[in-house]
């Protein structure tokens, strides 16, 4: 199913990664296992130049791992908000406060204990292990894999459970007996910035000499895709209430996609055409249930159509239907626990979700829209 793996594999990419790898992004340079757990959860399904900036932000306000579990997770969420997935915001908490309250702030050296952790993974584990504390672990993440599929020929789909046993196999077998962290960045570095998905730069490539697939002229064959599948789609309506300068706005359940993230109330039991359009005349029943979700805030005078937007997550597309909303008269909601108004000159530090950001600030370059 491949070619066995060599000591001179691990060396080529060792020489290689301290001579061209990457050697100045804000999370190296440090043994530091907060600021190194850290970096590797944003870097989960998020590329580098996207990262950064939140890095740096995220670790002015938490700067340790105790000043993180410290906080609330509506402060975790507000430094999150926009970088996606915010499972992984959720499970950055937890984890720090397990850390804090097991191992006393102290992140364990041993892999299988890291992995135990929430939102850490046997590879993730593997990486903090190996960057923190030189400890000989195998990463295997997307990049890896892409690597290893083309270097030894793995012509089977990489997400199949035999595949990526053997994968493991095969990594574990790589590991050097010195110079992990340069080893382990350098498998990130490779297939990071050389081989990459579309137009792998394979002249320039350490492993270019035992490259199965360059041999073979499989480059772009390999890794061997997942069999696409027809992407669900999801229809809601969101309602923008402006009153007083300030917006409606309603806290996400925990669960489910952008949990814990404020975001724009959302019409339930309202019909949607494929194109996410209101079925026709429907102008009454619109009405009627805009008033009964927004009753206790107040009475409705008017409602506008606003231009309909796309999302698309890891499993499904949402699309997303908005509607300009007017109060003829605000009441003070009681026992209201999960809706809010938010001033409008404070949205900008608000916990929202990217699509609902973006929506907000292109209302706001409007010069009527946000009128008190």
């Amino acid at each position: 199913m491949g070619l066995q793996a060599d000591k001179s594999f691990s060396d080529d990419l060792i020489a290689w990664q301290k001579t061209h790898g990457r050697h100045a992004l804000p999370w190296q340079n440090t043994t530091d296992a907060y600021k190194i757990w850290l970096s590797e959860i944003m870097l989960q399904q998020t590329q580098v130049a996207a990262v950064i900036p939140y890095y740096l932000k995220f670790l002015q306000s938490f700067p340790t791992v105790e000043a993180l579990a410290a906080a609330s997770s509506e402060e975790v969420m507000v430094y999150w908000s926009g970088l996606g997935y915010y499972t992984r915001a959720r499970n950055l908490h937890r984890c720090a406060t397990q850390v804090v309250a097991s191992y006393g702030g102290v992140f364990p050296n041993d892999p299988a204990l890291l992995a135990e952790l929430p939102g850490i993974g046997r590879s993730t584990a593997a990486a903090i292990a190996a960057f923190a504390y030189g400890v000989r672990a195998a990463i295997l993440d997307g990049n890896v894999k892409r690597v290893f599929a083309r270097v030894f020929g793995i012509d089977t789909f990489p997400g199949e459970r035999k595949t990526e046993q053997h994968l493991w196999q095969l990594a574990e077998s790589l590991l050097p007996r010195v110079g992990i962290q340069s080893y382990t960045q350098g498998l990130m570095d490779l297939g990071a910035t050389l081989c990459i998905r579309s137009r792998p730069a394979c002249e320039r490539c350490p492993l270019a000499h035992r490259c199965v697939a360059l041999a073979s002229g499989r480059v772009a064959e390999l890794p061997i895709r997942k069999p696409k599948k027809a992407t669900p789609e999801k229809h809601a309506v969101m309602l923008v209430v402006v009153d007083r300068h300030q917006v409606l706005l309603t806290r996400r359940p925990e669960h489910g996609i952008w949990g814990g993230l404020l975001s724009l109330p959302e019409l339930e039991g309202f019909t949607l055409v494929a194109h996410g359009a209101i079925t026709s005349g429907a102008n009454s029943a619109m009405a009627t249930l805009i008033q009964q979700l927004i009753a206790p805030f107040g009475e409705l005078a008017d409602y506008e159509k606003l231009q309909s937007f796309s999302h698309g997550f890891t499993h499904f597309k949402l699309h997303v239907v908005p509607y300009r909303v007017w109060l003829t008269q605000r009441r003070t909601a009681i026992g209201q626990t999960s809706h809010g108004w938010v001033d409008i000159d404070q949205l900008h530090t608000a916990a929202l979700p990217a699509p609902v950001r973006k929506l907000l600030q292109e209302l706001l370059r409007t010069d009527d829209l946000f009128a008190a």
